[in-house]
């Protein structure tokens, strides 16, 4: 049996095909505001690797590995800004039955969870509602919506799959700063699938990955500032010889540091713990300190570049428009610290 770490490495070593640590952005450059906003040739390398069947269980096409293997890979995947959409795709994964789950897992189809109704809300459910297979409602904030096939719709009592094609369905498009897109999708008595499940679990998984995607943002944009600071000169000096901006750095490795040691916690209480207030209590602060961690450090980086870190020409701007739309996306750290100021104490019960 290979050993976890080992495995995890090799997962990290597999993202470097698509999203290099030291390569260019030329590719995420292209991909900006068009539609879908992502490649469906990188998405079917994607899924030919079984990413989006991590979480799977082995029984039903999928890898069965933990949160931990998720948040590996999510952070290689946020180094390299990729906008393929894996982390909400693989949230929809884990919910749909077995029989569904072969055109998925190929890549041949992308189907993404619509379970949002209210700005700042962690809530699944609220009108959107199927009866006798029939469902209306709107659902917000789907991101990447542009390219999906299908959508997983969280209603009171379950899921409902509903085709974006369907009768009924009207997907409203808009871009974001980063250039990727979010839906908003209203269904009027659509045609749906009813499926059997919670997305609650689910949801957590989600919220996680998307703190580890914030993590390796952060983390690839203080290294190409590091850099910047090794090559730039003022005043016939390097700038990172300046004690002043020494200290910058030294705060920005500190946010990095603690936000690498909250999210390694919350992927080990998520692959251990069963009480769900302990997994939602260790996510909110992974989400809360990842969101913070990317705005501070990512800002800094743009300031530490000077006047062209504002210019679209240089890349660190590419990663504050990235963390700007991550950020409140799947809970604000308003959100988060509210839900674990109330989730917390629970734990502390037990």
């Amino acid at each position: 049996m290979m050993d976890p770490l080992e495995h995890l490495q090799m997962l990290k070593d597999s993202a470097a095909g698509i999203a290099p640590r030291k390569g260019d952005l030329k590719r995420i450059r292209a991909l900006r505001f068009t539609e879908p906003g992502f490649d469906r040739a990188t998405w079917q390398r994607m899924c030919d690797m079984g990413w989006l069947g991590l979480r799977v269980p082995e029984d039903a096409g999928g890898s069965g590995l933990g949160a931990r293997e998720l948040c590996g890979l999510a952070e290689e995947l946020g180094a390299g800004l990729v906008p393929e959409p894996l982390i909400p795709a693989a949230m929809a994964a884990v919910l749909l039955p077995s029989d569904h789950l072969p055109e998925l897992l190929s890549g041949e189809r992308i189907v993404l969870p619509a379970w949002q109704e209210q700005p700042n809300s962690l809530a699944l459910t609220g009108a959107t509602e199927l009866r006798d297979e029939r469902l209306s409602g709107r659902k917000l904030f789907v991101p990447m919506a542009a390219g999906a096939d299908a959508f997983l719709v969280t209603v009171p009592g379950g899921l409902a799959l509903v085709e974006r094609t369907a009768p009924g369905v009207y997907v409203e498009i808009q871009q974001t700063q980063d250039g990727g897109n979010f839906g908003t999708l209203i269904f009027d008595n659509a045609p749906a699938v009813p499926i059997a499940g919670d997305a609650t679990a689910a949801l957590e998984q989600t919220i996680l990955a998307s703190a580890a995607y914030l993590l390796g943002l952060t983390d690839r944009a203080f290294a190409i500032t590091l850099d910047y600071m090794k090559t730039r000169e003022q005043f016939g000096r390097k700038i990172g010889s300046f004690q002043a901006l020494q200290h910058r750095a030294a705060d920005m490795q500190i946010q990095l540091s603690l936000t690498r040691a909250v999210v390694k916690s919350a992927a080990a209480v998520m692959d251990r713990e069963p009480q769900l207030a302990a997994r939602q209590a260790a996510v909110s602060r992974a989400k809360m300190r990842a969101s913070d961690a990317a705005m501070t450090v990512t800002r800094a980086c743009i300031q530490l570049h000077g006047g062209v870190g504002y210019t679209d020409a240089y890349d660190i701007g590419l990663f504050l428009r990235k963390a700007m739309v991550l950020a409140p996306l799947y809970g604000s750290p308003t959100v988060h610290r509210a839900r674990f100021r109330r989730v917390a104490p629970e734990t502390m019960d037990e």
